[in-house]
């Protein structure tokens, strides 16, 4: 898969819902209930970071939701790709880009979602034809301000911001014409999720698919 048909792929996952969950999940029994729970609320693409010991099993688990679209999360190595494809994960997210990861990922024809955080790196994966990205971490690199300054001269990327995003300033980011979704983990607090508060999670996820972009 070359770059531009990734970043085609990438660009219909985050055009399903203005949020994309991202998930830090401890244990695997708690997979595909919180799934159902944020598909029901409808958000559909769910981004599992490889952040816990479980988060291989938590995405073979969630990948067997119906109307799920789950992805991997914190992407770092060439190995990171290959597990999180042969997991089920039907997409990709990485804090930054190396050479090696994108090679990686276009090889396994995974779409991605490549981290940026300055014009120079949006401009690099630009150069090799990732045209949607991720900004991270968002709200530390000055926030919606930041992403509509970079994305001023550079209007043929979009942006997928992460990091430091709330359902307080969401809107702030989907109100710029270079965002289609912003990434969030307000939408699955780990109390809720310990406590199997699924009714509760479902809630939020519908209080943030109902956000306007």
């Amino acid at each position: 898969m070359n770059p531009s048909q990734a970043s085609a792929q990438a660009e219909q996952i985050c055009r399903l819902a203005p949020v994309i969950p991202v998930l830090v999940v401890h244990d695997p029994a708690h997979a595909a209930p919180l799934a159902r729970a944020l598909v029901a609320g409808g958000l559909p693409a769910l981004e599992v970071t490889l952040r816990t010991p479980a988060a291989l099993e938590v995405i073979a688990e969630m990948a067997t939701v119906e109307g799920g679209t789950v992805g991997a999360g914190t992407l770092l190595t060439p190995a990171d790709v290959s597990a999180a494809v042969k997991a089920g994960a039907r997409f990709g997210v990485s804090p930054g880009s190396t050479a090696k990861l994108l090679d990686a990922a276009e090889e396994a024809e995974l779409p991605m979602l490549p981290g940026a955080a300055t014009s120079t790196e949006a401009m690099a994966l630009l150069e090799r034809g990732y045209t949607v990205q991720k900004f991270f971490p968002a709200e530390a690199n000055g926030g919606a301000p930041a992403l509509k300054a970079i994305g001023a001269p550079l209007p043929q990327i979009r942006f997928c911001p992460t990091g430091g995003v709330s359902l307080k300033n969401a809107p702030d980011y989907l109100g710029l014409s270079n965002t289609l979704c912003v990434g969030g983990s307000w939408v699955a607090p780990q109390d809720k999720v310990e406590a199997g508060d699924w009714d509760g999670i479902t809630e939020l996820a519908r209080e943030a698919a109902a956000l306007a972009r």
